[in-house]
């Protein structure tokens, strides 16, 4: 598959603060993929130098195979903003008529669509919109603009489970009807699993893991057992956390394990079960290792 974004060595510092390192990240035709780190991991920041809005102070930047200069804003991709910087004293007709302008594949149909969907009126003013309808006019842009790049900063703020749940919906189904590279860039992981196919994983301005979505599953593992069953079993694997209680032990494992394993852990008494996504991002972030 072809990159549609290449970053390669990237680095970014705000004074004394190191913002981005020696970050590597790519971005394939047709996939989405999730941005995971906490506020302040420098997410924003990369997706701002993906963008053209800042630029690394060493290491760079392709956008379909061409190198992206200072100053220059790649074509056809859409950034949705955590923050919107949107003019408050504007409808929300008049915000999307202003965005189409931008975006030389926008679908007005489906923007009409979205709007009875999410139930906006379009003749109010941004102004007088809740924090999650703000949230909702830039998805809107966002899926309406069909752009190759789409990229999502925390778009699901401000919204209830449910209105959550449809945006993700449609953009899955938007998505199987017309593919491109999409990024999400959040901090809830257990909420994206069903939509990303890949995922990377910044903290402190560092790339700690990327990989498949089914493979993260696959190798995220809860354990419990005696501490010496666990101690022996966890041997050269690789734990992200571990707490004991008593003579007890649980354990957080990150790697493969085979069914001889299991055969293994159920000899020692040990209890094998899956570790929910949220959970093993914590554990990862707060170990702070850099895996694959």
């Amino acid at each position: 598959m072809n990159a549609v974004v290449e970053c390669t060595n990237l680095n970014r510092s705000y004074g004394r603060s190191k913002a981005v390192r020696s970050l590597n990240l790519k971005l394939e035709e047709n996939t989405i993929y999730g941005l995971l780190g906490r506020n302040g991991a420098g997410k924003t920041t990369l997706l701002n130098m993906i963008t053209g809005g800042d630029f690394p102070d060493y290491g760079e930047i392709a956008i379909a195979g061409k190198p992206l200069r200072r100053g220059e804003s790649p074509a056809d991709t859409c950034y949705i903003r955590e923050k919107n910087f949107l003019f408050k004293g504007f409808k929300v007709i008049e915000i999307l008529k202003l965005a189409s302008k931008f975006q030389r594949n926008w679908d007005w149909d489906f923007a009409h669509e979205l709007i009875h969907t999410f139930k906006l009126n379009p003749n109010k003013k941004i102004r007088q919109l809740s924090r999650g309808m703000e949230s909702l006019v830039g998805n809107i842009i966002g899926l309406a603009s069909r752009a190759p790049l789409t990229i999502y900063d925390e778009p699901v703020l401000g919204l209830d489970v449910i209105m959550r749940e449809k945006f993700y919906r449609l953009l899955v189904e938007d998505y199987a009807e017309h593919p491109r590279t999409i990024l999400l860039s959040t901090h809830l992981i257990d909420e994206i699993a069903k939509v990303v196919e890949r995922i990377y994983i910044i903290e402190e301005g560092a790339i700690l893991l990327h990989d498949d979505v089914d493979n993260i599953r696959a190798q995220s593992h809860m354990l419990t057992g005696a501490s010496e069953a666990i101690a022996k079993f966890t041997l050269g694997k690789r734990v992200l956390y571990q707490d004991s209680y008593g003579n007890h032990t649980l354990a957080a494992v990150y790697d493969v394990i085979e069914e001889s394993d299991r055969a293994i852990a159920d000899s020692l008494g040990i209890s094998i079960e899956g570790l929910p996504l949220q959970k093993f991002f914590a554990y990862l972030i707060e170990g702070g290792e850099q895996i694959g």
